[in-house]
């Protein structure tokens, strides 16, 4: 076996790769660096959340509990205007 091309630089191996090939391997080279960004950010506000941010979950976290409460008042109430109906139903066909 020949491990000639094993043995080339790294610019040699580049000048041999196709130009589309080439320009994928740079917007990979991009792309791990703007996730090694991504992460390290990522990584400093969950060390450190901004006040700002636990503001917003605060409120979120109100609306939430008052959308969930509202929903179980809307279920109960469709579900005892059922049973309304239901017992209404029954007392005319007795």
């Amino acid at each position: 076996m020949d491990n000639s091309t094993d043995s080339k630089s790294h610019g040699e191996q580049d000048s041999e790769l196709h130009p589309l090939e080439q320009e994928i391997l740079d917007e990979y080279a991009k792309l791990v660096g703007n996730l090694d960004e991504l992460s390290t950010i990522l990584a400093e506000l969950a060390a450190n959340p901004s006040m700002q941010i636990l503001d917003s979950l605060r409120g979120l976290e109100r609306k939430t509990a008052t959308v969930f409460t509202l929903l179980k008042a809307s279920v109960y109430s469709i579900v005892l205007q059922q049973e309304i109906r239901d017992e209404d139903g029954a007392g005319r066909e007795a």
